[in-house]
């Protein structure tokens, strides 16, 4: 009997330091997300290094790109389980540009993966495959789907990163240039450094078929470097934010509509000559509810 007791003390301990130190974690990952927001001189740099065409005469590779900006990363969303970053990029006080987003959700089950050609396939994942992980949900300006994937935030060795690879469409940089490929089969990285975070890529440029089948174009490597300054420089983006958040809001909760159904998702790429964030950037800040459903529902194919 004593000796029953003992292991049941035993393990309640070893349950309470798991439990105790599975929170520790997640603060720690908390902290990192977080340590993101703010305002951020960024250099984008990126340069395609490998090419494996079988057309190596009449093979193009892209450009290398040396780009820099002004951003600042707004908190919209802080709850235990879920952290929504939107990026602001300033082209001057009087040019905001609403850029990508990203929500992290802790040990979500929920993903949509980048197929190809403007379509998304819905994957339920196991909840014991998830544990302690947290997914990153990256959308387009206009708030529509980019990609999506689930890791492990990483704090050793004094450093914090998270990584992971996920199918994504093709960048906006290469989207107007490129059509020998559909598929951008991402290798990201984030890591939080002493003067800010970089975001660092290693991506393979895939053609994939309707058969299923893949070729692999050409390689590339990207590395996005986000350097701390005072909030002060990113006022207008403050300030715009201010003015627009319920613009967006509206947009986002009808985009919710869309992914809570959890279904394969696919999109027009115009509707009446227009891409979707044309139109939606053509809004005013007054623009009703009705406006923006409206305008979704019209890119969204229904099946």
């Amino acid at each position: 009997m004593l000796t029953k007791k003992l292991y049941l003390s035993a393990l309640m301990t070893v349950t309470t330091l798991t439990s105790f130190s599975q929170e520790i974690k997640k603060s720690e990952d908390i902290k990192a997300i977080k340590a993101m927001c703010g305002c951020y001189e960024v250099k984008f740099n990126f340069a395609e290094t490998f090419q494996y065409s079988k057309d190596s005469v009449n093979y193009k590779p892209s450009a290398t790109k040396h780009d820099n900006g002004l951003e600042w990363i707004e908190l919209v969303e802080d709850t235990p389980n879920k952290i929504m970053l939107q990026h602001l990029l300033i082209v001057s006080d009087d040019m905001i540009i609403k850029h990508w987003r990203q929500d992290w959700l802790y040990e979500n089950t929920n993903l949509y993966r980048f197929d190809k050609d403007n379509t998304w396939k819905f994957t339920k994942l196991n909840k014991m495959d998830v544990k302690g992980q947290w997914t990153q949900k990256v959308f387009q300006v206009d708030d529509s789907p980019r990609y999506e994937g689930t890791a492990s935030w990483v704090h050793i060795d004094g450093k914090d990163y998270w990584k992971n690879t996920t199918d994504a469409p093709l960048p906006r940089r290469e989207d107007t240039k490129r059509k020998d490929y559909n598929v951008l089969k991402r290798r990201n990285i984030h890591e939080i450094t002493k003067t800010g975070w970089n975001h660092e890529q290693d991506n393979d440029k895939i053609l994939r078929t309707e058969a299923g089948k893949e070729y692999l174009l050409a390689q590339e490597k990207g590395m996005d470097i986000y350097t701390k300054v005072a909030d002060s420089k990113c006022l207008a983006a403050q300030n715009w934010w201010k003015e627009n958040n319920n613009l967006w809001k509206n947009i986002r909760t009808k985009w919710d509509t869309v992914f809570d159904q959890n279904k394969d998702i696919k999109l027009e790429k115009k509707v009446n000559k227009k891409t979707l964030y044309s139109q939606l950037f053509d809004l005013k800040p007054n623009a009703t509810k009705d406006q923006t459903d409206s305008i979704i529902d019209s890119f969204v194919i229904k099946k």
